[in-house]
């Protein structure tokens, strides 16, 4: 039987560089063939199928700021690869992959299938931008494109706001392999023992310093450390997050770390008290999807992607609005509740292995593509 050929095009960096290549991972190899078109500065490590042979790749001038040049470049050259590889599918995913591979599927009549892990208008910090970006995915939402989201709350605001149909939409939730080993840190140890972590570089999204008000807070009845992890690739708030821990005295409390590698942030993860989320949106979060399979409680921002992994008393809390007390009260419980922290720590991974464990999911996803294709 014919295999099927997919192309992936993405800007490959953070979560979506975690989706595909668990993806790539998983996919099974005699009914389908990957190729892999990313940015030529977003990663170095080679792209492998489930029998950890490399996949052919290609790259292109792929960068998560706008450019004219480079944007026109690489759809061109997308253009010209997938003339030459025909393949049956076309799998986008970011933003950036995004809006290239759906312009380069339009111009070569192939289907693509468009995985967003968090829409481009959320990132916006002005209602200009938010109106720009949601008007081009609009536009980009025509023609031969169906949503393939990373979760229900994703799907939700694609029909809602996006304008797709039902009908052009479907579901496959963020997914990971079973954690089976924690290697060594390949970095220093410079933080105490006893820590709460949080994985996601100083931006807009991450809303960093929402999470520093919330550590001041907690400081005051429970002392406790915070770990950061996710500075350099675009940490635009760097400055405003330091400031912030200098003015409100936290230096002692906080350390913040470079992005390393995911052997690295998963140690880290293990070894923290609780995972903490403050964004203001995600797609469906992979460092909360890791912390759950390492059976780690989370507190949480009830925001796109942590609401749909995170239940109120049950795996750990999701807060409206970010309500700061709120925050630091419902962390200080399960820091002094070990009862509930023991259950809430089974019921994460009790999540993780019914929703997000890719052994049992992969299937699904075998079965979207094929459909994509009737």
């Amino acid at each position: 039987m014919k295999k099927i050929k997919i192309v992936h095009v993405l800007h490959s960096v953070g979560g979506v560089d975690v989706s595909l290549r668990q993806i790539l991972h998983n996919l099974d190899t005699e009914n389908f063939e990957n190729i892999v078109i990313h940015g030529d500065s977003d990663t170095d490590k080679e792209f492998v199928n489930k029998d950890s042979k490399p996949l052919v790749h290609y790259l292109l001038p792929i960068y998560r700021e706008i450019s004219l040049l480079n944007d026109l470049s690489s759809i061109l050259k997308a253009w010209k690869i997938i003339r030459k590889e025909k393949p049956d599918l076309i799998h986008s995913h970011s933003t950036k992959g995004g809006v290239i591979g759906r312009i380069a599927g339009f111009l070569t009549g192939t289907k693509v299938l468009h995985t967003p892990q968090a829409f481009s208008f959320l990132s916006a910090e002005s209602k200009i931008k938010e109106y720009i970006f949601l008007k081009i995915e609009k536009l980009l939402s025509k023609g031969n494109t169906v949503l393939l989201a990373s979760s229900q709350s994703e799907l939700n605001r694609a029909i809602r706001e996006v304008g797709f149909p039902k009908n052009k939409t479907d579901l496959f939730n963020n997914a990971i392999e079973p954690i089976e080993k924690i290697f060594d840190l390949s970095i220093p140890k410079t933080w105490p023992d006893q820590y709460l972590c949080t994985v996601g570089r100083p931006c807009y999204q991450k809303n960093i310093e929402e999470l520093i008000q919330v550590l001041y807070e907690l400081n005051k009845n429970v002392d406790i450390h915070l770990v950061i992890l996710g500075l350099g690739h675009h940490a635009d708030h760097i400055k405003q997050v330091e400031n912030l821990i200098t003015k409100l005295n936290l230096k002692d409390k906080v350390t913040l770390l470079n992005w390393t590698t995911r052997e690295d942030v998963l140690n880290i993860i293990s070894k923290s008290k609780l995972y903490l989320s403050t964004a203001r949106y995600e797609g469906l979060p992979y460092s909360i999807i890791e912390s759950l399979a390492l059976a780690i409680p989370c507190v949480v921002s009830d925001c796109d992607g942590n609401r749909d992994l995170i239940t109120n008393d049950y795996n750990g809390y999701c807060i409206k609005e970010n309500n700061t007390l709120e925050f630091s009260n419902k962390i200080g419980v399960l820091l002094q509740d070990e009862k509930l922290y023991d259950e809430f720590s089974k019921n994460a991974k009790n999540t993780f292995e019914d929703g997000h464990n890719i052994y049992k999911k992969i299937k699904d996803l075998e079965s979207i593509y094929r459909d994509q294709l009737k």
